[in-house]
Order: C-alpha cells, then sequence, then structure tokens
C-alpha cells in the first residue's frame, strides 16, 4: 500500500488478509495525526482529542475483528471540522450494545466497545454495504489544527 502524504486529507489502510490489525491501525492512525499535526499536540485539548481518536480507532477495529467477521479496511478523513473514522466489516447486522453486566459480572472483559464509541465521539453510526456494513464516528478538530489541503 502507498503511504499518503500529508497534505492528503483522506487515508486507507486496506486490512483483509493481514495479522494484528489493531494495532497496525492504531500505529497508521498515529501516522496520520503526527502528519496531519494533531500529534505530538500543540496543547492539552489537541493531545487529549489525538488519544481519543486513537482509542475510537482501537474500538471499532476491535469490535470489527469480534462481531463482524474481520475489518476489511480503516479510512481516516479529515476536513476543518471533523475527523471521520470508517472500519469497513463483512458483517451485514448493524452494531448493536451489548447489555450492561450484571453486578457479579463487573470484572469480566468486553462490552464496553460502542459506550465508549458513544462517550468519546460526537456522533456514529452504521452504513448497510454491498457485501457488509461501514462503521463510522466523528470526532471535532480540535482549535488551531492544520487542515489538509
Amino acid at each position: 500500500m502507498e503511504q499518503p502524504g500529508p497534505s492528503d486529507r483522506t487515508w486507507s489502510l486496506i486490512l483483509s488478509g493481514t495479522t494484528d490489525v489493531v494495532s497496525r491501525s492504531r500505529d497508521f492512525a498515529r501516522q496520520a495525526l503526527t502528519a496531519w499535526h494533531w500529534l505530538p499536540g500543540t496543547g492539552e485539548v489537541a493531545r487529549e482529542t489525538a488519544e481519543d481518536v486513537l482509542l475510537l480507532v482501537s474500538e471499532v477495529v476491535a469490535n470489527a475483528c469480534l462481531h463482524g467477521g474481520g475489518p476489511r479496511a480503516l479510512v481516516l478523513d479529515c476536513s476543518a471540522e471533523r475527523l471521520r473514522i470508517e472500519v469497513t466489516d463483512g458483517n451485514p447486522a448493524p452494531p448493536v450494545r451489548v447489555p450492561a453486566h450484571r453486578a457479579g459480572d463487573r470484572g469480566q472483559p468486553g462490552g464496553h466497545g460502542l459506550l465508549i464509541v458513544e462517550r468519546l465521539a460526537r456522533d456514529w453510526g452504521s452504513e448497510p454495504g454491498v457485501d457488509g456494513k461501514r462503521v463510522w464516528c466523528e470526532v471535532a478538530c480540535p482549535p488551531g489544527i492544520r487542515v489538509p489541503g
């Protein structure tokens, strides 16, 4: 895959047939955020937003691994107003929040991915595709961030 340049607004990563997709996706997102000057960050808000983006990427890719039959692609699209994170997978079923664990099960991992997405993203959703779906979430661009041209 050819690496997008720093002025590219949209970065895409093909994940089908690859291993360690969560780490690979997080590293890819970190490269994009660095190219767009979100990282290392010029202020606390920019750094916190960049960390939120990395966590959101991890969550939506992990959810595609667990519930979508594996992620096919990750797309990061940055505009003046927002950064949109999109992950495609092969399962047409929309994401469903897992009910909260019972009091005795609080120590069990899992079931918190969409809750994290709902809390960190300003908006999120899913769209059916020809042979699967696209799950997306958006965060507002922090002030002072240079918009890719």
